[in-house]
């Protein structure tokens, strides 16, 4: 389909790709998937993960939750308010947020900036 980043549902534009319904995750460079897919854990009943289009806020290499007693949030990339890409299980569902494995969070923390657009698809 055109429009898409190749080997990916989202728009070629993004930096970053997450399908919900699938667990993945992609990094994406000049309309092409650079890095991905990736499995992903995303919010649990109560706290899902909302689709959409957002940009970058801040990043934190070594974030601490301010909701969930301090939960550790290691290289967390903001991108949707309290929502952010960062290191975490892969096999328990989160408060929202995109939880990648260490690797993978270490991968989207660098490559993603303040500003880089990243598209939550179904």
């Amino acid at each position: 389909m055109a429009g898409l980043a190749a080997g990916t549902p989202c728009k070629a534009t993004v930096a970053a790709c997450v399908q919900l319904s699938t667990k993945k995750a992609w990094l994406v460079r000049d309309g092409k998937a650079v890095y991905g897919p990736v499995p992903i854990t995303s919010g649990r009943p109560g706290w899902r993960t909302p689709p959409g289009t957002f940009a970058v806020t801040f990043k934190n290499i070594n974030h601490k939750s301010s909701l969930f007693n301090n939960a550790p949030m290691p290289y967390s990339v903001f991108f949707n308010g309290g929502i952010a890409f960062h290191q975490g299980s892969l096999s328990v569902q989160s408060h929202g947020c995109i939880h990648l494995s260490k690797a993978a969070a270490q991968t989207f923390f660098s490559s993603l900036s303040k500003g880089s657009v990243v598209q939550v698809v179904a």
